[in-house]
This record gives C-alpha cells, structure tokens and sequence, in this order.
C-alpha cells in the first residue's frame, strides 16, 4: 500500500468511470470482499454461472454461504437471463434458504447482459457483482466493464487482459460506505489505525510494485485492446469455414482473454492433435 497503490486506484476508477477502486492482493480476494462487507455468510444463497474459473464459487463457500448455479447461454456461454430468473424463483418458493446475490461473470472477455441481469437483480432486491476477471478493458455501447452491478472485481493475474507480474486485484463500487467497509476488510479489519481491528478481514493489500506495472501498462492499454481486436477479427475471418467462432453481442466490445472456438466432437482429438504439431 504505497503511495503508488493509491495512484493506481485512481487511475483505474477514473479509467472505468466510477467513483471508487480499491485494490487488493488478487482476483479471489476481490470478489471475496464485497460478500465480507455485505454480511453475506452461512443460510444465504449467491447465484451464479455453472461456467467459469472456480474462484467465482469458491469465494461463496468461503464466506459460508451457498453457491446456486445457472446454465449458460450457448452463444455467449455468459449466465442466461431466462434461467436465472426462473431458479431465483424457484428457490423463494422453496423458502429454504436467503437469496443475498447474484454473481455475474464476463467469461472469455465479453461483458454479460448487465441490461437484463440488473433488472433482475432489482427485481428480487439482490446484490448484483460483476466478476470482470477476465473482461477488463471490455465495453457495452461505451460503458466499460467494472462499472456494472453494486460492485465489480478483477484481476490483475499476468494472464489476464491487464495483467501485472505477479498476483493482483481490483474493486470497483459508486458506493462510498460500502468502498470504505471493504477497505478495512483488506487489511484485517482496521480501524483507525492498523491496530485498531473492528471487524473480521484478510492481509490483501496490493505490491507497490504491481501497481508501478500496472500503471506504466495502462499507458498502452487501450491501443492493446485495438490490437486484441484486430487478431480477433482475423481469426474470425479465417476460421469461420472450419469452426464455430465466437459470438460477440452487437454493441459489445471484447478484451479477449481468450479466443475460444467450437468443434464437432469427431474432429475434436483429430484437430488437438493437429494443433500440438
């Protein structure tokens, strides 16, 4: 938490468009926080997609609580909208368990359909995260990933879009109280001072030297993104007669984590192989 760190934040909430950013140790403790700061623990239900890295559940049993999944949508292989509004349902009528929130990924770096996953997430009064891990940089008609939902979190892992050289993380939220909670949060609680703990917290506190990469990256990002996209669209071109390419919803604008193609399962061991050569 050097001063770097906080230079960082700013850069990153002013980038996004958000009034706060609050970093962390990694893309786990990020998405682990806000459900710490929102009291969400053992009797509540967290929805999410059944399609993404295991942080994005984890963090839900690590908290207490219990992680529902929903299908995906074929196309965007992001959560599908129809089904998460029938299994919120189908849980209030179970009358089990406390739906708390939904968490919504941005898989392969394209973002999810915040349109209708906020009007959802309004309609039962549950907390909406974004899970942008993989979707830093991304956009949906000129608003950028990380601004979605209550609150968002990303992850600065090497691999990711906006990666720095080691492990880190990011939180975003318009909600002052809330960013201030989750500040304490990060590092064990604190109060006024790092040994005044009033509450329950994690040591997640960024490298200032990650932020020293991250910043000078940032530098360069946005024309990486155009560069990502160029790639893209040539893969797109070139291998749309022998796989099914990636759907990108119109209005969108991917960070491309990954490029992901679809295969026939007959030619799927065949094209591996061709692949390794």
């Amino acid at each position: 938490l050097g001063e770097k760190v906080f230079e960082l934040e700013k850069k990153l909430a002013e980038y996004v468009g958000v009034k706060e950013c609050i970093t962390c140790a990694s893309g786990t403790d990020a998405l682990q926080i806000p459900l710490m700061a929102n009291d969400i623990g053992p009797g509540d239900i967290v929805f999410t997609t059944n399609f993404s890295f295991f942080a994005t559940a984890e963090v839900i049993s690590l908290v207490g609580a219990t992680p529902i999944f929903v299908d995906v949508d074929k196309d965007t292989f992001n959560i599908d909208c129809q089904l998460l509004d029938k299994k919120i349902t189908s849980i209030l009528e179970q009358k089990k368990y406390i739906p708390k929130a939904i968490i919504a990924v941005d898989l392969f770096g394209q973002l999810a359909n915040y349109k209708e996953i906020e009007s959802i997430a309004k309609k039962f009064n549950l907390l909406l995260i974004e899970d942008a891990a993989q979707s830093f940089g991304a956009s949906y008609n000129g608003k950028k990933s990380c601004s979605f939902g209550d609150v968002a979190a990303t992850s600065f892992y090497p691999a990711k879009p906006l990666g720095c050289y080691g492990d880190g993380g990011a939180i975003f939220t318009n909600n002052s109280e809330l960013a201030q909670k989750m500040r304490s949060i990060r590092v064990h609680g604190e109060g006024k001072d790092k040994y005044d703990n009033i509450r329950i917290g994690l040591n997640s506190r960024l490298d200032t030297i990650q932020a020293v990469v991250l910043i000078e990256k940032m530098k360069i990002f946005d024309n990486e993104i155009k560069l990502r996209n160029k790639v893209a669209d040539y893969y797109n071109n070139s291998l749309a007669r022998f796989v099914k390419i990636p759907k990108i919803v119109n209005g969108n604008i991917s960070s491309w984590a990954q490029y992901s193609i679809l295969v026939a399962i007959k030619d799927r061991d065949k094209l591996i192989e061709y692949l390794q050569k």
